[in-house]
């Protein structure tokens, strides 16, 4: 697998699953996400940057077991796997730099 990029969105995604770990299913994920951010995220583009993550090689999914609060439905878990740990740990590695080296006279932080 070649590199490839990972957008601002999906690093918030996989940082939510790496978050809530072994809870990580689709509106666990998205109730996450949108506290966090304080923003409605719709399902839609959870679920897509979700599918996109799994083709990159990203996060792997399972299903749960079903249950009849669901309606017999099963929830999908995600997980990181090794590349995603890989790319999220670059990711961040890459910003506390750039964060590292910016001087007092770079930012005004007085909004």
């Amino acid at each position: 697998m070649g590199r490839s990029t990972l957008g601002a969105f999906e690093e918030i995604v996989m940082l939510t699953v790496a978050v809530l770990d072994d809870a990580a299913y689709g509106i666990a994920i998205k109730e996450n996400m949108e506290s966090r951010l304080k923003k409605s995220i719709s399902v839609g583009a959870m679920r897509s940057a979700l599918s996109r993550l799994e083709k990159k090689g990203y996060l792997i999914s399972k299903l749960g077991e079903a249950t009849r609060v669901r309606g017999g439905k099963r929830k999908r878990y995600f997980t990181l796997t090794r590349a995603g740990k890989k790319i999220i740990r670059e990711v961040m590695e890459t910003r506390v730099t750039l964060w590292n080296e910016i001087t007092d006279v770079d930012l005004d932080f007085n909004f």
